[in-house]
Order: C-alpha cells, then structure tokens, then sequence
C-alpha cells in the first residue's frame, strides 16, 4: 500500500493544502446546482483572463498561441480554452468533469395541500438512497423563466436567517411495518415531498394554507403558480461545507460528486502558463443520469465548441475537428468510492481508493464484467505515471468495489468514441451520493497537482 502522502509534506505544502481547502468549501456552499457553478466559474474565468468565445466569433477575430477563451451552454456547461504552442490539430489535453449532482428536482405541477400541511411534490434526480433524504435541512435553488422573459433566481435555506424545507418521517413508534422493508423500499420516491408551510391564509376557505404559500411566492418573488411549468427549482441539503474530524484533514459537504473534480480542473486550467499542447478545462451537466440532454457530454456542445475555436485558426473544417479529437488526451475527473471499514466486504482490498494517498486512476468503471466502462490503454497509464512521478504527484489506483457487487459509470466512454485517450481520474469520496459526502484536503490537493502536471506535461 501507498505511502500516506500526509507525511510527506513540509510546512509550505500544508499552508497551499489549506488555501485550497478554504477556496473549495466557500465553492462548494455556494456553488449547488450546475447554474451556480458556471455562473462562478465564469466570472471567475473572465477575472483570470478568458474572453467569451462568442466575442471572438462576433468580431471575427482570429485566435493565437496563448489566447485564453471560454463558452458557457444554456447556463449549465462551460468550456475554456488555452491556445498552446503547438497547433491545435495535433490535440488538446483535455480535463472534464460534471457539475450536476443527486438531488431532488421540483415536479412542473408539485403544489398542494393536505390536511392543512402545504408540500412541494418532487422527483429525484440521479441515484439516491431515499431514506437518507428524510428528516435533514433543506434548501431550494434554482430558476423560475416566466412568460414576459425575465427569469427570477431562487435561493431559500442557505442564510443563517432563512427558512429551509423539509421532508417528513415516519415516527419509530409506529414504524414496525416500515422497518421491516428493504432499504430500497423504507421511502418510496412519490413521498420525497418537501413541507412548505401549515399557516392558513386569512379569508380562504379551500386550501387557505397553500394560499399562503403562493401569496409568499408573489410577494417576495414575483411568481404565480402557473410560473412552476417552467421553472428548474432543485432541492439540496442545506448549509455550508465543513471541516471534518478532530485534525480538520477532512472536508464534508453535499455534492463533492463531481465538483470535487470540477473545483480543482479548473484552478489548473486558470492557474497555467500557455502550454506546448492546447489546454481545454470541460465541465459538464447531466451525467447521473446519463449525459443526455443537451447541456449533457452526450450533446454537440464540445464538438461544435471546437470547430467554432478551429474556425478563428483559419481549420475550417470537418477534418480538422476530427484530427484535433482523436488527437487528443483527456483525464475524465470523476470520484471514486473510498474504502469504508464499516463496509469493507463491498471492497477488493488491493483495489480500492484510500484516503491520503493521492489522485485516483480508475482503469475501467463500468459493472459486471467491465459492462459499460472505457477501458484505458495501457500506453496513456503509462504515460501518466511518468508525468506524475516527475511532478512529485501522489497517485493511486482503484476499481468500484468488488466484482459483481455493483458499479457505476463516467462520461469517459463517450470521449473515447472520437478516438482520443482517455481514463477516469479523480478523488476518492466516502458516503458517496448521500447528502453529506467526505473527501480527504490532501487528496484535493493532490489531484489539482496532477491536473496541473497534466496540462503541462501530457
């Protein structure tokens, strides 16, 4: 087993350790849903550098060695770009990660009132154990687009003044026939509906309580309840990003699945010197539940990205995109599952992640006989161990717990499908999609080590 790269660091490493930490955890309570994290990104982009791609095409202005641009999708993905030394046909190196995380997402129609309790009705999003959902804080973000065009940005459950939300539980006292069910089956995902209020409003005599509810909604944001049909509106654990354990080495949280990967790809990418290969940071939306959809890895977005970039560098055309992603590396940046003593038969000892032993490699994820996975090439592990070993970046590796005990998937295999190298990468997280996830601050710092190694040396 690897060393524990704790005991490797000199006080210079611990103090970078914790200045990322700091930055991570303001990102990660402020950041909850993909809008927010591209919103941040972008103002945090545009501060380093980085001009909207959509600038240079409206100018028609061409792109050279060490310009810096990004572009954002529907408000839910971003791209950016670093123009290299070499050209950009000869490939990118390449960072990606998602930015979409479980949750719970608001039904169009989810309004109502039953025995005086008004709820909010909900569908999960991504793969969740229902029953953890039940009995914590809860916060609401999102957006609600109304007809006249104006969208109104919603955010209740995060100051320490605000409300939060709530999903009931059944008492233990009258629990007996509920606890005898699977876990799969303690909350059934149609009671996931989140308790909104119990005040009647004055002079209402049919469901005066979810009247109030509305006159709130109306009065502080504007919103009717017809505004719910197009609305985005998502529901999270609320609350700020903490340390965690007695010695602080640790950082709990919702959603390090995958911002812990995102946060980290991109202060690589911002942070780097013009590279001898074009440097791209891609960060996505969609991913647990498949990258569909149009802001998902699944869409056109990257790949017309790319031919709008090669466009400003006098490429254009379909073969110089094509030549440019086959020609390219990409670390597809997605968590692994920490070994957890409390569960240790799930895991193959000699191939699981640990906590404090660096960035993670999975070669294949998939479930069942590789089901699903990308596979890397033994040539690409190859190649990232030495550029880590040279960068002095602690590395390991790791598959999803034992064979036929399950698994999981990344957005790798679709990269791979332009004929680019590519492997799964990133953190190693314990409590994985529950609403409060723990990642290790050395393995953070780690893996934006070897992100940056990457897009130097790769």
């Amino acid at each position: 087993m690897k060393k524990n790269v704790w005991l490797t660091y000199e006080e210079q490493d611990k103090k970078q350790l914790e200045e990322l930490a700091e930055s991570y955890k303001y990102f990660l309570s402020h950041c909850k849903t993909e809008r927010e994290c591209v919103s941040y990104f972008q103002e945090q982009a545009e501060a380093a550098g980085y001009v909207d791609l959509k600038q240079k095409i409206s100018q028609k202005e061409p792109l050279k060695m060490g310009d810096k641009v990004y572009a954002a999708g529907m408000g839910k993905t971003i791209a950016l770009f670093h123009i290299g030394k070499r050209a950009v046909t000869e490939g990118m190196n390449i960072l990606c990660a998602h930015i979409d995380s479980p949750r719970l997402d608001l039904k169009q129609v989810p309004l109502y009132e039953d025995t005086e309790l008004a709820f909010l009705d909900t569908h999960y999003y991504g793969g969740i154990k229902k029953y953890q959902w039940v009995t914590v804080p809860l916060a609401l973000h999102g957006v609600v687009a109304k007809k006249d065009g104006s969208v109104v940005k919603i955010s209740i459950g995060e100051k320490e003044e605000d409300p939060i939300v709530y999903v009931t539980d059944l008492l233990v006292h009258l629990a007996s026939k509920q606890l005898s069910k699977k876990g799969s089956e303690v909350v059934a995902g149609e009671d996931l509906d989140i308790l909104v209020g119990s005040c009647p409003l004055q002079g209402e005599e049919k469901d005066a309580v979810k009247a109030n509810v509305l006159r709130l909604l109306k009065e502080n944001y504007g919103i009717e309840e017809e505004d719910f049909l197009s609305a985005e509106l998502e529901v999270v654990p609320a609350g700020a990003a903490r340390d965690c354990g007695l010695d602080r080495s640790m950082i709990a949280g919702y959603g390090h699945d995958d911002r812990v990967c995102a946060f980290p790809s991109f202060q690589a990418m911002i942070e780097g010197e013009v590279p001898e290969r074009t440097g791209c940071c891609l960060l996505v939306d969609k991913e647990e539940i498949g990258s569909v959809g149009a802001t998902g890895m699944q869409s056109m977005f990257f790949e017309n990205m790319v031919a709008e970039l090669l466009a400003l560098m006098g490429q254009d055309s379909n073969l110089a995109v094509r030549r440019t992603l086959a020609g390219s590396k990409m670390l597809s940046s997605d968590v692994s599952a920490a070994y957890d003593p409390a569960y240790g038969e799930a895991f193959e000892k000699k191939n699981s992640a640990y906590f404090g032993k660096g960035l993670v490699l999975n070669k294949y994820t998939g479930a069942r006989g590789k089901s699903g996975s990308n596979d890397a090439n033994a040539e690409y592990l190859a190649q990232l161990r030495k550029i880590f070993d040279d960068n002095q970046v602690a590395f390991q590796t790791a598959e999803l717990g034992k064979v036929d005990f399950g698994g999981g998937g990344t957005i790798a295999y679709i990269a791979a499908l332009y004929g680019m190298e590519v492997v799964d990468s990133g953190v190693a997280v314990l409590s994985m999609h529950s609403p409060c996830e723990v990642i290790s601050k050395a393995d953070l710092y780690e893996a934006k080590k070897g992100y940056a190694a990457f897009l130097k040396d790769a």
